[in-house]
């Protein structure tokens, strides 16, 4: 079974029910508006955040116990959210379709990380906006969250090189804290990354 649906079959939300403080200040301070994508979403905390900014917000997730969470947060949230069961193995990225594509600790190997940047920077529109934090591959040994193995994480060159040609509006490599419930506690050391489509 997939491990995702089994570990958010549980009652409360593994990682909180806040946005990820990093896309909640990237977004305000590009006062960014129309349609988004969230993909490997989990509950639907930022995608639920979105919403509450007045965006049209798609949730991407493989795990389905997850997207009926992120389901039950919008509605306790009053707002409207579209959940979609996508493995992005098979995902289908339509061309220049979002205004803002978020991604908060989406760790994947390899292979699977270079087709899904590629689908992400294919599917924003031109003057768009990708946003992601994510734990660098110094993260193992601070032991508050993500991947055991650095396969999954992240080295600068995996966002910078496949957006080269973007304007980088914002990149950060270092610690922060993170208190996002119980799945992301404590000092971390993550990338973050804001570009915007030519």
């Amino acid at each position: 079974m997939n491990p995702w649906h089994e570990r958010f079959q549980a009652e409360e939300y593994v990682f909180g029910t806040e946005p990820n403080v990093f896309i909640a200040e990237m977004h305000k301070k590009l006062d960014l508006s129309g349609h988004a994508l969230a993909f490997a979403e989990g509950e639907g905390r930022n995608a639920v955040y979105l919403a509450r900014e007045g965006m049209h917000v798609t949730v991407w997730d493989y795990a389905e116990s997850g997207l009926n969470k992120a389901n039950k947060l919008a509605d306790v949230s009053g707002v409207k959210i579209h959940t979609e069961l996508v493995d992005l193995n098979e995902a289908r990225w339509t061309k220049e379709q979002w205004d803002e594509v978020v991604c908060v600790f989406g760790h994947f190997p390899k292979e699977l990380r270079t087709k899904t940047l590629a689908g992400v920077k294919e599917a924003v529109k031109p003057g768009g906006y990708f946003l992601t934090e994510v734990y660098s591959t110094y993260q193992i040994p601070y032991g508050s969250g993500g991947p055991k193995d650095e396969a999954f994480l992240y080295t600068p060159a995996d966002l910078l090189e496949p957006f080269a040609d973007w304007r980088i509006v914002h990149f950060f490599m270092g610690e922060v804290v993170r208190e996002e419930g119980q799945g992301h506690q404590g000092l971390s050391h993550v990338i973050q990354f804001a570009g915007q489509k030519p």
